[in-house]
């Protein structure tokens, strides 16, 4: 990490790293469990962990049937 604005974006599994100052203006690709979610690291986020910015699950939506439903009933019709 001797350049800043390196072309390169870093790789790591270390979602429990600590964001160090140094860290500022480079991209991390931090691994979710499934995918790299690329990271550009900004001044805000010192102190935090790496993981913070990379979510490990995916909201879909709250209701099942009776959500599709109500969604139909409300839907104007064409």
């Amino acid at each position: 990490m001797s350049t800043q604005g390196q072309a390169g974006v870093i790789k790591t599994w270390a979602r429990s790293s600590e964001v160090a100052p140094e860290m500022v203006g480079y991209t991390f690709a931090v691994h979710n469990g499934k995918d790299f979610i690329t990271v550009r690291i900004t001044e805000e986020m010192v102190g935090h962990k790496l993981g913070e910015f990379s979510k490990t699950r995916k909201f879909v939506k709250h209701g099942g049937k009776m959500q599709k439903e109500m969604e139909k009933q409300s839907a104007p019709a064409k």
